[in-house]
């Protein structure tokens, strides 16, 4: 099969140019470089052309990468304003390293990065080694700005320390998904989770899923169905930990999937604040099947969320954050979004008054 191919760099729109966000094969570009056209048109120009693709309601939620890949030659500026004649190039996607990671900041918190929820073991294992420093530490910041997804169940373990005290309700009785199980979905699906299953040791994740396994067994060519997971997920009423008592969790557009799911069951802690950008809002369709042909995928989803029935899906809109930073090119050669987070967790809005601002002009102007 034909691996896929990239530009080797990736960019993100700020007002009327793409900035390189980051460089992965191309060397003849660096981060904060500008791309001003492509393909004899400026960007706004492309940006109409394309609209159909860059269908967001917002700059900072736009891919380009698919139209770059349509386009030969472009003009790019770099960092002293010079401006000059590019060819672009193709190189092939280089394979995606995740990071569990944990440490304490010289700042005091304790910072979690995870960049996708698709290892519960490695998960498991980074909060069982780190236990005494998470139940004494009280302020955490967790980092899923970028997070490829993978399953709810992987980040089980954590869920104690996001919750208060004295508990919340993470289950929504008016909030249905509902598995289309055909009987070819049912046999790749299955086969996939057996192959998942295979590796891990994580006994929870086993549990979940084994029982999905089972539901999906059960439900073989009955169509939508929703799914009957009791045993694994009955009492929605969740209790947490005294420690850690603040908690700043960053968000972009680059967290999806089990991303989505994550960000938007912590935001109903009381003691999470939740800022950067909106995550990418993959779930209203979620639960891909695979089918492989030579050279070619077919990934499909099997699900459904009834939120969707309602006009209150996620998709081009994401889960949307407690308080929104935009994004600008400052966030390329610095991190203003880690700096918020300090300078809440310091105080400088310990009374809680960010987290009302969902409906602030900020956010109504990225839904926009």
């Amino acid at each position: 099969m034909e691996k896929p191919k990239t530009r080797g760099f990736s960019v993100r729109r700020y007002e009327d140019a793409l900035y390189v966000t980051k460089v992965d094969s191309d060397d003849r570009l660096v981060p904060g470089m500008r791309l001003i056209s492509a393909g004899g048109m400026s960007i706004l120009e492309l940006r109409e052309k394309h609209h159909r693709l860059l269908s967001e309601n917002h700059p900072e939620r736009e891919d380009w990468a698919p139209i770059l890949l349509q386009y030969e030659e472009g003009i790019v500026e770099d960092l002293e304003g010079h401006q000059q004649h590019i060819t672009f190039q193709l190189f092939e996607k280089k394979p995606f390293v995740p990071e569990y990671s944990l440490r304490r900041l010289e700042q005091g918190p304790v910072l979690l990065t995870m960049t996708d929820f698709a290892n519960p073991d490695a998960i498991a294992k980074l909060v069982e080694e780190h236990k005494d420093l998470l139940e004494t530490a009280d302020r955490w910041i967790i980092d899923v700005r970028v997070n490829n997804g993978g399953s709810d169940a992987s980040y089980f373990p954590l869920i104690p320390y996001l919750m208060p005290e004295e508990g919340v309700e993470l289950g929504n009785s008016a909030e249905t998904m509902l598995f289309n199980c055909t009987e070819a979905s049912c046999d790749r699906v299955v086969k996939e989770y057996n192959n998942e299953l295979a590796p891990v040791e994580d006994e929870h994740f086993r549990q979940v899923l084994h029982s999905i396994i089972r539901e999906w067994t059960r439900n073989r060519g009955q169509g939508f169905v929703e799914f009957d997971l009791g045993g694994v997920v009955e009492d929605t009423f969740v209790k947490g930990l005294k420690n850690p008592s603040k908690i700043i969790v960053l968000t972009d557009n680059m967290c999806g999937s089990a991303g989505d799911s994550f960000v938007e069951q912590v935001k109903e802690s009381s003691k999470v604040t939740v800022i950067g950008r909106a995550t990418l809002g993959l779930n209203d369709y979620a639960n891909l099947a695979v089918q492989n042909w030579d050279g070619y995928t077919l990934m499909y989803p099997t699900s459904r969320l009834s939120r969707i029935d309602k006009g209150e899906g996620m998709t081009g809109v994401g889960i949307t954050p407690h308080v929104h930073i935009p994004w600008t090119p400052e966030h390329i050669t610095g991190d203003p979004d880690m700096e918020r987070a300090l300078a809440m967790l310091e105080g400088e809005a310990a009374d809680g008054s960010d987290r009302n601002r969902e409906s602030s002009t900020e956010v109504s102007e990225l839904l926009r």
